[in-house]
């Protein structure tokens, strides 16, 4: 096992297992408040960790404000303390129902939502008038990723408007995410991400000038971390995720991210089917399968190692290393793409000095808790 990712006492953990390593998780955290400067700035998303223990570590940091996916990382985050909450998911069908209940169950957490078109937004309207509630709601902003919100321009301020107008809502700002900008380089990023941010100040200034509150820009995800942390806009918020873990993609695609992959997968060979051939206990049900073969996981200490067939619980990869291998022996990856594989993890083992410490829940792996 690579030096960095030993592990005194593998022996006992049932693998495939999803590991993190806790100094590295701390020093990934610290980075990340160094970054933004101050920790009143940040908003972290939790979809890359989903657990409580971790929210705590963040909040012991100064982290009071926090973005989540689902309903299910909103209510852990309310038991864990959180008390600033962003549902970064559009609220349609019975989530307009689950919002109400939210807000009752946790009536002193700010409870925030976005939204992109004008029927979501009358429909949730009428159930907080209903249920004698007021929800801010932040207009999603589509800067070129062409998945939600509204381009910058007269229907945005439209919807905007409709929100200020609304009886139960209240304006909370902008929500500005820009997954589409994934530049090598951090200056061409940074050129990017200021050119798309040109749009945004204009909407800002003329919501701001036609007298509607903008409290809030929530910017970009953990690719453009750094370059909205430079910026100086008084209403900026960061919304980092990725880097508590980080994971090989990011590595590979963003090389001057100061973090290093801190959730890792324990795996065992169960089967040597032939020359250069190593079958491991992991599938597809315990590592993301989103990206190509080559691109789902990486072995550290097998760095000729080729993907060649991977179905729910085998990995099979060609390696001219094969022969110094026997089952049971056990080889660390680090998942490409660490988001969705911890969801297909119900654990975290938690190393810290070499040994297992703790095992923590995903407790928001699932999209429904109690609401």
């Amino acid at each position: 096992m690579n030096d960095q990712y030993y592990v005194e006492d593998s022996r006992q953990i049932i693998t495939p297992a999803l590991l993190i390593f806790l100094e590295m998780v701390e020093t990934n955290l610290e980075r990340m408040v160094k970054i933004a400067s101050d920790p009143a700035r940040l908003r972290p998303h939790v979809k890359t960790h989903k657990t409580s223990e971790i929210i705590r570590m963040q909040a012991n940091k100064g982290i009071k404000k926090f973005k989540a996916a689902t309903f299910a990382e909103c209510e852990i985050l309310a038991q864990s303390g959180a008390k600033d909450i962003l549902l970064a998911y559009h609220l349609v069908g019975h989530n307009i129902d689950r919002a109400v209940q939210f807000i009752q169950r946790f009536p002193k957490i700010t409870f925030l939502a976005i939204a992109d078109h004008p029927k979501p937004v009358e429909s949730l309207n009428k159930a907080m008038v209903k249920a004698g509630q007021v929800i801010e709601v932040l207009l999603d902003v589509d800067t070129g990723q062409h998945r939600t919100g509204l381009p910058t321009g007269k229907r945005a301020q439209m919807l905007y408007e409709q929100i200020g107008q609304s009886q139960g809502l209240k304006p909370g700002g902008l929500h500005i995410y820009d997954g589409q900008l994934r530049q090598h380089s951090l200056e061409d990023r940074a050129t990017a991400v200021h050119e798309n941010f040109k749009a945004v100040t204009t909407l800002y200034d003329e919501l701001t000038n036609a007298g509607w509150p903008v409290p809030r820009l929530v910017c970009g995800g953990t690719a453009s971390f750094p370059v909205y942390a430079k910026m100086q806009h008084k209403a900026i918020e960061l919304s980092p995720g990725t880097c508590i873990f980080h994971d090989a993609g990011y590595e590979t695609s963003f090389p001057d991210l100061p973090f290093k992959p801190a959730a890792v997968i324990l795996t065992r060979v169960i089967s040597l089917p032939g020359d250069h051939l190593v079958t491991l206990d992991l599938g597809y049900k315990a590592v993301a399968s989103d990206q190509p073969m080559e691109k789902r996981v990486i072995f550290p200490t097998v760095p000729d190692a080729k993907l060649t067939l991977q179905n729910e619980e085998h990995l099979v990869i060609q390696t001219a290393q094969a022969s110094r291998f026997q089952p049971g022996d056990e080889l660390v990856a680090i998942p490409w793409h660490i988001c969705p594989t911890t969801a297909l993890n119900k654990e975290l083992v938690v190393i810290s000095q070499g040994h297992v410490k703790k095992h923590w829940a995903v407790a928001a792996r699932d999209r429904y808790l109690t609401i």
